[in-house]
């Protein structure tokens, strides 16, 4: 038999009470657990902040990656062919042409995915029916001649300098007047994609600089020289010529010297290339020192320690 309260003469069960306390308790867990998940999908939830430079390219091209999300430790990227590199950022270049879906995964558990088509040099080349014929080297204000060989009347050049189409006809005349690697596009009304062709620019009188800085003439000097070209690219200003300044001066033309970053306290690596790449459209970066390694009996550079900080972070 129940117990029973007696309440202005009416009589109460004990265990109506006591359903009523578990009731208001079961009603606190729900709206507990209803505001931590709140906070988590609203608050605490990361996305990934990844980028690749291009979604379409040719087989000679290198594809860039950069990853940027809050926080991350791990990075795994998946090229769609079996190829895997587990850097923050970095630079591959496909053997074959055909669609992939480059799979990125930011501390085994955030995920993101890029389409990204590789195209045939080669069988754009046949496909259109037009080539190019010029040279592959030259200099610096000195003018280069390139032409189309193959059916078409209308043709489009771009130089790759400015970003626009520099000269029409089928003949193209043009000056450089930066040194570097140039990829030549050619669009013509016959053609189903641009037909390209490589440049390689020097400039010899950059060898003749009197203010030329040579490593072991004076450690700050080259510290200084190298931290404000990289942060120059950083800035926007022209890739070119910062990059291959320091290709050329202290790197013995290796763009594959090794870059050790330390970035907000975050270590990671890359070759200098992609680390190069990397600044132009990974934020606002301050390159705080810039240091090389320099390998036995020689100029070259094996190693570039570099120390930089985002912009919106207070350097500790």
């Amino acid at each position: 038999m129940a117990d029973t309260n007696t309440t202005n003469g009416k009589s109460v069960s004990s265990n109506s009470q006591g359903y009523i306390f578990l009731y208001i308790f079961i009603a606190i867990l729900i709206i507990a657990a209803l505001i931590f998940l709140l906070k988590s999908s609203f608050f605490d939830k990361r996305s990934v902040d990844a980028r690749i430079l291009k979604d379409e390219m040719y087989l000679n091209e290198d594809l860039v990656f950069t990853d940027n999300t809050r926080s991350a430790k791990k990075w795994l990227w998946e090229f769609g062919n079996g190829a895997k590199l587990t850097t923050q950022n970095g630079s591959y270049r496909y053997t074959k042409s055909g669609s992939y879906i480059i799979r990125l995964t930011v501390d085994g558990e955030l995920k993101e995915q890029f389409p990204v088509t590789v195209r045939d040099t080669v069988i754009a080349a046949l496909d259109t029916m037009v080539t190019i014929s010029g040279p592959t080297s030259g200099v610096v204000n000195e003018e280069v001649r390139v032409e189309a060989e193959g059916k078409g009347n209308q043709f489009e050049w771009s130089f790759g300098e400015t970003n626009r189409v520099d000269v029409k006809g089928r003949t193209a005349l043009y000056t450089f007047h930066t040194p570097g690697k140039f990829m030549v596009k050619l669009t013509t009304d016959r053609s189903h994609r641009p037909i390209y062709h490589t440049i390689f620019i020097t400039d010899p009188n950059a060898e003749l600089d009197t203010d030329m800085v040579v490593p072991g003439e004076g450690e700050q000097k080259v510290i200084d020289d190298i931290r404000a070209r990289l942060q120059a690219i950083a800035n926007g200003a022209d890739f070119n010529s910062n990059y291959y300044y320091l290709i050329r001066r202290y790197m013995c033309n290796n763009e594959k010297v090794t870059v050790a970053v330390d970035q907000d306290g975050v270590k990671k690596s890359s070759d200098f290339y992609s680390y190069c790449m990397g600044l132009t459209f990974g934020g606002e970066i301050v390159v705080d020192e810039a240091q090389l390694t320099i390998s036995p009996n020689s100029t070259c550079a094996t190693l570039v320690n570099i120390k930089q900080h985002s912009a919106n972070t207070v350097k500790k």
